[in-house]
């Protein structure tokens, strides 16, 4: 293989990592701690300066929760056509019990502009910081009861309530009750 062809393999992994990050909504420190990794080496892969060994890679996919060929791949005619994900092949619901568990439910996450994945918020804002992203967001309660918190305002969601928002506006959720809720939430990335 030639220099040329790794550069470019490396180029495509690097953004593909990005995106796939940025799509999730994950800053580069949450990364870097479910990676296992410093934020400094992270910084470095996505802008094509360091190259990951296979094991980081794997880290890397198993933090991000897609599969490792997801880092790498690049579309081929016919997979953008539909993604097909059944309820025995989806990946389980993970998480690290400080912040969200999740599970996309779509293949070729980093090709879609509508991403659609379940999330089992932890029972505390463990995560003082608000997300934000390009895009719209909707939330589905599938079971629990969750909190989300706008800064200014908070709004108390039930099993089967739903909330549709511009997802640039500051954002945290938690569950809350007894039992830990699971929403569907599907995230549109307008592409800005």
């Amino acid at each position: 293989m030639s220099k040329w062809v790794r550069l470019g393999k490396l180029l495509h992994m690097s953004i593909r990592l990005k995106l796939l990050r940025k799509k999730l909504g994950i800053t580069l420190e949450v990364l870097a701690g479910k990676a296992g990794m410093t934020k400094s080496y992270l910084s470095k892969v996505e802008r094509g300066l360091s190259t990951p060994s296979i094991a980081a890679a794997l880290k890397l996919a198993r933090a991000l929760n897609v599969n490792v060929e997801e880092l790498f791949a690049e579309e081929q005619a016919g997979q953008s056509r539909y993604s097909l994900v059944r309820q025995g092949e989806r990946q389980a619901l993970v998480g690290d019990g400080h912040g969200p568990g999740y599970a996309a439910l779509t293949h070729q996450v980093g090709q879609r502009s509508l991403l659609p994945f379940l999330i089992q918020p932890p029972t505390e804002f463990s995560d003082p910081t608000f997300k934000e992203h390009q895009g719209e967001e909707f939330l589905f309660v599938h079971e629990g009861q969750v909190e989300v918190d706008f800064m200014n305002e908070r709004v108390l969601l039930a099993q089967g309530d739903a909330l549709h928002f511009n997802a640039q506006t500051p954002h945290r959720l938690r569950s809350v009750g007894a039992r830990p809720a699971q929403l569907l939430v599907v995230v549109h990335d307008n592409g800005e």
